[in-house]
């Protein structure tokens, strides 16, 4: 797969990021670079291969869940930027 410098400027475009032709120029080669790497590491064959979830070969311990603090949502609806004693109220932020 191949990026060229009208892919880079519509994806600028798309995110709402300014980028001039100078910027877009290295944008496409780092990009291009980055799809060559992708596609030598599809070409592995990982069929043998365990999936990892960490690096590590330690298992976890497991603690029981233990309520430290009962009764707390006067306090922690205090921090709430409009007064409510039901919950918090936060500006709207989607419209």
């Amino acid at each position: 797969m191949a990026i060229d410098l009208k892919t880079v400027k519509h994806i600028s475009k798309l995110a709402r990021i300014s980028v001039n032709d100078e910027k877009a120029k290295k944008l496409e080669k780092d990009l291009n670079s980055i799809f060559k790497w992708i596609e030598q590491l599809n070409e592995l064959n990982t069929d043998k291969v365990e999936p990892l979830t960490s690096i590590a070969e330690t298992k976890l311990r497991l603690r029981k869940d233990k309520i430290l603090s009962e009764n707390i949502r006067d306090e922690i609806l205090k921090n709430s930027p409009k007064d409510n004693k039901d919950y918090f109220v936060v500006p709207k932020v989607v419209e």
